[in-house]
């Protein structure tokens, strides 16, 4: 099914069965590697908001979640800028940090992150992405846990938004005739 979102059209790219078995399985291997360790997950908004929450239902480890707002997107481009809107109020200091992100493409958001959270002296740092593009990449950065590699095309949907739309969508559309 074709949906539209302000003025551009976008086609499926991955199904909500998908992306919810993925994410099983991606608990299941966070909760074996951190069993006895309490993680905190920090969820970057707004686009992980539904990662996170899918993610956080299958987590069967004791952990707790906080949310940080970094943005650097406006329309379909990135603007080159990483924005801190709402900022982390846990201490980080000998916590085992799991970062959650929507989607790592060229990396810019979470290399200009992830200092700040080394400054607070975490006992291990680990990042989780539901998506990630390789061929976008622009600042190496390592996924601990990934859901998929994707191509780098725009991508719409289960957090995923363009100009604020389509965030709600349980699949994943990428957009047609970019």
């Amino acid at each position: 099914m074709i949906i539209q979102a302000h003025d551009k059209k976008f086609k499926p790219y991955l199904e909500a069965e998908l992306i919810t078995e993925r994410i099983k399985k991606l608990a299941d291997e966070i909760s074996t590697d951190y069993g006895d360790k309490k993680p905190l997950f920090i969820a970057i908004l707004n686009g992980s908001f539904m990662f996170a929450s899918e993610l956080f239902k299958y987590i069967s480890i004791e952990a707790e979640i906080s949310f940080i707002k970094l943005a650097s997107y406006k329309g379909t481009k990135s603007t080159g800028n990483v924005i801190t809107s709402i900022g982390l109020d846990e201490p980080l200091k000998g916590r085992h940090v799991i970062i959650l992100e929507d989607i790592v493409d060229t990396g810019k958001t979470l290399s200009q992150f992830l200092p700040q959270l080394f400054d607070q002296q975490p006992a291990s740092l680990k990042i989780t992405a539901l998506l990630h593009k390789p061929e976008a990449l622009q600042h190496p950065i390592k996924i601990d846990y990934l859901g998929f590699a994707v191509p780098n095309k725009f991508l719409l949907g289960f957090g995923l938004d363009y100009d604020g739309l389509g965030r709600n969508s349980a699949c994943i559309y990428e957009l047609i005739d970019g």
